[in-house]
């Protein structure tokens, strides 16, 4: 079994120290605005090495791009097609999933919808978000409660602004609310029961 050396684990770390800098500097500036030098001095390093690592920005964003989308993602197949859960237990358990993840991330709703409005054709053949929903025992049991009397899009859209828009306009509903981010977090937590229940009642209305 090969050993690794001193080298190896220098550039592995000095690797992943890159792209942390640039998952936050991107998140926060977007692609337009960043520059190498901007992730560079994050980094705790100079531009030369970064340059080393990574030759280009486009290189760089499309690498942090791509691990941020497997991160948004990541165990919602799993939940999708649970063919032992209910639909409600189906939404209730996407609503704790993602109100954690983007509790620890706050930026990464803001970041990602930008570049799906970019690049929507992005998330499509790099992820198979399309054929991972519609195929999904979840969307089936969206259909069969729906009875195609109302588009089940419609639901998915609502299930994504109850859970997404709240940390989007967070700035903003801190400032309404009178809230900090510590109070905010709570409120979101207090989401993860309410959102199922209002998710049900709109299907029972359709």
């Amino acid at each position: 079994m090969a050993k690794t050396t001193k080298l190896e684990t220098a550039d592995s770390s000095t690797e992943e120290k890159i792209k942390e800098a640039a998952s936050k500097v991107f998140t926060q500036k977007g692609f337009a605005a960043t520059r190498t030098r901007d992730i560079a001095e994050e980094a705790g390093i100079n531009l030369a090495l970064l340059n080393y690592y990574f030759r280009s920005k486009e290189k760089l964003f499309d690498l942090v791009m791509m691990e941020s989308l497997q991160k948004f993602m990541m165990g919602v197949k799993d939940i999708l097609n649970d063919v032992n859960s209910s639909l409600t237990e189906k939404i209730s358990l996407l609503a704790s999933h993602y109100i954690d993840l983007l509790k620890a991330n706050a930026d990464l709703p803001l970041f990602i919808l930008s570049e799906i409005r970019a690049n929507p054709e992005r998330l499509e053949t790099k992820m198979g978000v399309k054929e991972m929903l519609l195929q999904s025992n979840f969307f089936k049991q969206l259909e069969a409660t729906t009875k195609k009397t109302v588009d089940p899009v419609h639901f998915v859209m609502n299930i994504i602004g109850l859970i997404v828009f709240p940390f989007v306009a967070s700035p903003m509903l801190m400032i309404i609310g009178d809230r900090s981010k510590t109070e905010f977090d709570a409120l979101m937590e207090e989401r993860k029961k309410m959102i199922p229940v209002w998710v049900d009642a709109m299907l029972k209305s359709s």
